[in-house]
């Protein structure tokens, strides 16, 4: 059966119309302003007819072959780090340089070289990060 405009459309049918529109967002044929103004329209739209209209000036987009974006075409192992080790190794980092710059600041006002207690913060730390790299699973988690 043909979907007349005058049929009423649903949450799914509007969620479609929704991803069409970001698609067409994200391809540059509509600006930010009138994705929110056809966005607020389409939770308002309570007909196929009014969805219709929504999308009427823009060409059609098949949502299931989307072409892929370079980044995702790549191979996992050409991708490098994981986001989430590259973050923990961030930190890691700053972490260290912050305790390495304290120890220097105590060390000149002391007038003595103390004990460089930044070792035992960054040491376990960067092991167990080294470990995490080296045999871990760099791919994210797909849900």
């Amino acid at each position: 059966m043909a979907n007349s405009p005058e049929m009423r459309a649903s949450d799914g049918d509007r969620d479609r119309v929704a991803a069409i529109l970001r698609e067409h967002t994200a391809q540059g044929r509509i600006t930010m302003d009138e994705f929110n103004e056809r966005l607020e329209n389409l939770y308002k739209s309570k007909t196929y007819g009014e969805l219709a209209k929504l999308t009427a000036d823009l060409p059609d987009v098949d949502l299931r072959h989307l072409p892929v974006k370079a980044s995702a075409a790549q191979k996992p192992s050409q991708q490098g780090m994981h986001s989430g080790l590259r973050a923990a190794w961030s930190a890691w980092a700053a972490a260290s340089g912050i305790n390495w710059v304290i120890w220097l600041i105590v060390s000149v006002t002391a007038g003595d070289l103390i004990y460089p207690w930044p070792l035992w913060v960054m040491g376990p730390w960067g092991v167990i990060l080294l470990v995490s790299t080296v045999f871990g699973n760099n791919q994210p988690k797909r849900t």
